[in-house]
């Protein structure tokens, strides 16, 4: 065999193995963005069968995202030095563990407690999956493998949460959070045999990851994370009664809309994750301008079903920014990755408490459920305001740059 014909073997060898990598991964925040959407969903389910009251249910979800924002930084910072092949398979595995004892909670305090437990490995998993991929592949083409891990939670959407809730409905909802346990230890298993087991950088330390939480432009990105996307969130939270009470449709086109929704996310993060290889600051700023155009719309168009289909699906699409905000941390903190690659999702999660919480203060207001749109509009503006910020910010670091080292100056005969 030629020397040229072995290298291109080589090549498809290795764009097989990684491909066979990232949708390893995938599996795992497939699992995790089915047991943090389709809880909310089987609300109704628990609380009936734990004879607790709907609102009291609402703690064990709360107690998730708490979870989320205290192991993503902590577990993070302390593993820095552990692999990340040897960390994914110890996350999934505890992923694995707490959903199957949610499934198993005889009250509603051990309820709780075990969705605090099953938070805890979410945002570092994210984390370490995403540098994982990106490490596989061309610094150009990082933001795109970012893209095809995260885009397991927006398939979660489309496929994990609609299987969950039918689960809980017919089964009960403790088979929605069970079959999450069995997606971990499938996606455990699968990393255990698939994954690189890449050697742990010589300078990695908790007091590197660390500094980086004096970086400027990490702070402004992840703003653009907790306020943008609250906009996102304000409008889904409340698009099921929107479509009952406004729209007044059927009940089996409900799940249809809220697939239509997935199918966006997906279709989104792939588009975003494509054009944060040429420009994340950029990109970041085009779907900003999307999401605050078609929030805006989206009141307007409440009445009629076949209208809202459109734009509910390039509101999906908003979901994309996560991608764009992931590359732009990897730019601007090379050295303190895995710690920016939890605070991704501790913003993500802030996000996710903010724009439920302005929808519900629009809602009390009287100014009717479709104006969240509106409110949303503007949280998506807050969060241009926020590019804005770290636009200015990324151009005085690079003037201070380059004070700092003057091209030497040209030699003249």
């Amino acid at each position: 065999m030629s020397t040229v014909r072995k290298q291109v073997v080589q090549h498809q060898h290795k764009g097989a193995s990684i491909f066979w990598v990232i949708l390893a991964l995938a599996l795992g925040t497939f699992a995790l963005g089915t047991t943090e959407f389709a809880s909310m969903t089987l609300v109704p389910y628990i609380a009936s069968d734990l004879g607790v009251d709907v609102a009291q249910v609402s703690y064990a979800i709360s107690a998730y995202a708490l979870g989320v924002v205290i192991g993503s930084p902590i577990i993070m910072v302390l593993a820095v030095r552990v692999r990340r092949r040897t960390l994914l398979i110890a996350l999934a595995t505890l992923m694995a563990l707490a959903n199957g004892l949610s499934a198993l909670a005889p009250s509603l305090n051990w309820l709780i407690f075990f969705r605090f437990l099953s938070g805890l490995p979410h945002g570092a998993y994210f984390g370490v999956a995403m540098l994982l991929a990106a490490s596989l592949v061309p610094p150009e083409m990082k933001a795109r493998a970012v893209s095809r891990v995260f885009i397991g939670l927006t398939l979660a959407t489309i496929i994990g949460v609609p299987f969950a809730t039918w689960m809980g409905q017919t089964v009960g909802w403790r088979s929605g959070i069970g079959i999450v346990a069995i997606l971990a230890t499938i996606t455990a298993l699968l990393v255990y045999f698939l994954a690189p087991n890449q050697a742990v950088a010589d300078n990695a330390s908790p007091k590197k990851e660390l500094q980086t939480l004096k970086n400027r432009e990490v702070w402004l990105t992840l703003g653009i994370a907790a306020i943008g996307f609250g906009g996102i969130f304000c409008v889904y939270t409340y698009l099921a009664e929107t479509l009952i009470q406004v729209t007044q449709v059927e009940p089996f086109k409900i799940p249809i809309m809220m697939a239509v929704f997935g199918i966006g996310a997906t279709l989104g993060t792939l588009v975003c994750g494509w054009a944060a290889d040429k420009s994340a600051l950029a990109a970041a700023f085009w779907s900003l301008v999307l999401s605050t155009v078609v929030l805006a719309i989206y009141p307007s168009v409440t009445g009629n079903y076949w209208a809202l289909i459109p734009v509910v699906f390039f509101i999906g699409c908003g979901l994309g920014l996560a991608t764009i905000v992931q590359a732009r941390l990897m730019d601007v903190a090379p050295d303190g990755q895995t710690m920016t690659g939890a605070l991704v999702q501790c913003a993500f999660n802030l996000a996710n408490a903010i724009g439920p919480w302005v929808g519900s203060l629009v809602i009390l207001s009287g100014q009717g459920i479709a104006a969240t749109g509106y409110a949303a509009a503007l949280l998506s503006l807050g969060g241009l305001v926020m590019w804005w910020l770290t636009h200015r910010e990324s151009r005085r670091a690079v003037s201070l740059k380059v004070n700092l080292n003057p091209s030497p100056a040209k030699c003249t005969d």
